[in-house]
């Protein structure tokens, strides 16, 4: 049983930066992928960004050059660090992770609201 717990979100203005966490119960090395991903209001949940092994990070071009996804495997844990937020990155992020049988894991998600 693998648990994903996210932590990091909050509310800021525009232009401000948070670094969301996602914490694994097991070695990040487990698995073949890590993502994140966010939902906003009334919209599909979106990729944000994955890291793989052997691979540089990946982004959906909304957030390339203001977003970067990190890796501490001692601590078991993937970061998300997010700068130059505008509102239009509020939503609900997620952490993914899954490993090479496709299992798939999600965390339960944290807020992020930037208001203008």
């Amino acid at each position: 049983q693998v648990q994903l717990v996210e932590s990091g979100g909050g509310l800021v203005q525009a232009g401000g930066s948070l670094r969301l966490s996602c914490a694994a119960s097991a070695s990040i090395f487990a698995f073949n992928r890590m993502a994140w991903y966010r939902q906003a209001p009334g919209k599909q949940r979106e990729l944000v960004g994955y890291i793989t092994s052997g691979d540089s990070p990946n982004y959906a071009d909304s957030v390339k050059g203001r977003f970067t996804i990190s890796g501490d495997n001692a601590k078991n844990t993937v970061y998300l660090q997010m700068n130059n937020l505008k509102p239009e990155d509020t939503a609900v992020y997620y952490c993914n992770a899954r490993n090479v049988r496709r299992n798939e894991y999600w965390g339960q998600g944290t807020q992020v609201t930037v208001s203008s």
